[in-house]
């Protein structure tokens, strides 16, 4: 009976140890290879003192050995806890400073980015992966010296323990921990993989990185059935033409990522000169994706299924849209869908009361995909939980997503956008995110991004920035022209007092727009204008 996440592994090998398990480049690893390599990384942790519930830092790019150290932390009885190659070092020691992580696994690779942040983060005292020689104050053992095994130590881990902790940014800026169980990810893992038909005979692309959610169901849906996972290479993740020739040459049945990759893939990856006949899903989440980009995408892609994917990190996926054929001139928003089998949702008003029609409200969840909780921020979990009596006592316990959505006619939801993007100006109730699909509803706009700052009359100032399809052809006068356009859209007191034009918008390192960088540029800039 699988019970433990590390299990999919060690069935899919038992029932065919020579099927790929993950690609990467030229390279790949069967399941059996995975299996007695991740034995052989737990049984050297348990050695160097990691026992169940301690967390094991993962700080490595893509590579074969990401997968070896997920599942070797998971079979040590530990719970991994990715480490984000291109984060600060600063961010880094609060984070392993934050969830106490003594051992962290790398590559060679990553040596000196780990000397410059490992100096100061008191609690590291092994580094595996790395070998000795070189000064990091930690004991170094290299992979070299890691030896197959063919059983992982008894551990006695159970499906409640932790078996991984994402890092997210919080709505201060500080990091904060998401501690899922093997039993939270199981569930997703098994939900998923039933969704969407997967079998041994699929390829699932990783295209996130690992300290993102996403590549949960990259990794963990593809193992429950036997399926392989092939790791898309940095490099080709920010080229789309390579990317689109690694998908024909992988012969990749699924691709899921971020809007952002996809709209990059569909403008600049050649898609139409790419046999990509073996493409059966498209899944894509994260943040809205323009409707005139995706029905475009599908345009290109049209043997391919496509699907809206929704779900915070606390909650893995929850609900999913099979997308149907978008009509021309529509660019209403893509609903969020259904929920997946085992998840319950309930959408409730600011007062908690539960909404049975189609007004708005936010979306709460129950789920055995639901986190543990936030990593020593009980205050935060307690927040974030809706409790209900259950039918003959005890609590039913819903994640608040913070989302705002409402009932659709056939009794899916549509997401509205982010609790917290509901501004008031002078009185008025503003929906963010209404704006940046008014803006993208323009023919030049590719992406858009709203965002408020305080001015100096006690209210709030809307800004917007557009990154354009095609700028070397824009007019001079094309903030006025986009103006012009959301009044036609818009009431009078939701036009942004400025719309500015940049050559990119700026990211968050899962790809998403950073629209918290915007607004401090914009406080920056109104504070030294005097406008505030």
């Amino acid at each position: 009976m699988r019970y433990l996440l590390h299990l999919s592994i060690t069935e899919a090998a038992e029932r065919d140890p020579g099927h790929e398990a993950i690609r990467f480049a030229a390279d790949s690893l069967s399941y059996g290879e995975l299996e007695r390599r991740a034995n052989g990384l737990a049984r050297l942790l348990v050695d160097r003192g990691v026992r169940r519930g301690h967390r094991v830092g993962i700080y490595a790019e893509k590579c074969l050995e990401l997968p070896v150290a997920m599942y070797g932390i998971m079979k040590a009885g530990a719970a991994y806890v990715p480490l984000d190659p291109s984060a600060p070092a600063a961010r880094l020691r609060r984070i392993v400073a934050d969830c106490e992580i003594e051992v962290v696994i790398s590559r060679e690779t990553k040596r000196r980015a780990l000397a410059a942040w490992l100096a100061g983060a008191a609690p590291v005292r092994a580094c595996v992966g790395i070998a000795p020689g070189y000064d990091l104050g930690t004991e170094c053992v290299p992979w070299s010296e890691i030896s197959p095994a063919d059983a992982a130590p008894s551990v006695g881990t159970i499906e409640q323990d932790l078996a991984y902790v994402l890092y997210t940014s919080g709505s201060t800026a500080e990091p904060k921990g998401i501690m899922h169980t093997h039993r939270s990810a199981l569930c997703f893992a098994e939900v998923a993989a039933s969704t969407y038909g997967f079998s041994s005979r699929d390829r699932l692309s990783n295209h996130a990185p690992l300290q993102f959610d996403l590549s949960t169901l990259d990794y963990f849906a593809a193992a429950v059935c036997g399926a392989t996972t092939v790791i898309i290479p940095e490099a080709y993740t920010r080229v789309p033409a390579s990317l689109s020739q690694l998908m024909e040459t992988e012969r990749l049945t699924t691709l899921y990522a971020v809007p952002l990759a996809m709209i990059q893939l569909t403008l600049h990856g050649a898609l139409e000169k790419r046999d990509l006949s073996a493409l059966r899903w498209v899944l894509f989440g994260g943040e809205p994706f323009p409707t005139k980009h995706l029905r475009h995408m599908m345009r290109l892609l049209p043997h391919a299924l496509f699907s809206n994917v929704y779900g915070p990190t606390e909650v893995n996926g929850c609900t999913y849209h099979l997308v149907p054929p978008l009509p021309e001139g529509s660019d209403d928003p893509i609903p969020i869908g259904s929920v997946y089998p085992n998840v319950e949702a309930l959408v409730v008003d600011a007062d908690d009361a539960i909404i049975l029609d189609d007004r708005p409200g936010e979306l709460l969840i129950r789920s055995g995909t639901r986190m543990a909780g936030y990593w020593r921020r009980p205050e935060m979990t307690q927040r974030a939980t809706y409790r209900r009596t259950a039918p003959g006592g005890g609590e039913d316990l819903f994640h608040r997503t913070g989302d705002l959505v409402n009932r659709r006619p056939d009794g899916s939801f549509a997401f509205l956008g982010r609790k917290d993007r509901q501004i008031k100006t002078r009185g008025h109730r503003v929906e963010l995110d209404e704006i940046e699909v008014a803006l993208l509803g323009h023919p030049r706009v590719e992406e858009a991004a709203a965002y408020a700052i305080p001015d100096d009359e006690g209210s709030q100032r809307i800004l917007a920035c557009v990154q354009l399809a095609a700028p070397a052809t824009a007019p001079a006068d094309v903030e006025a022209e986009l103006e012009a356009h959301l009044r036609g859209e818009l009431p009078p007191y939701a036009i942004p007092a400025e719309i500015k034009v940049l050559e990119s918008l700026p990211r968050t390192p899962n790809g998403k727009i950073d629209r918290r960088q915007l607004q401090e540029q914009a406080l920056a800039a109104s504070d030294r204008a005097g406008i505030r």
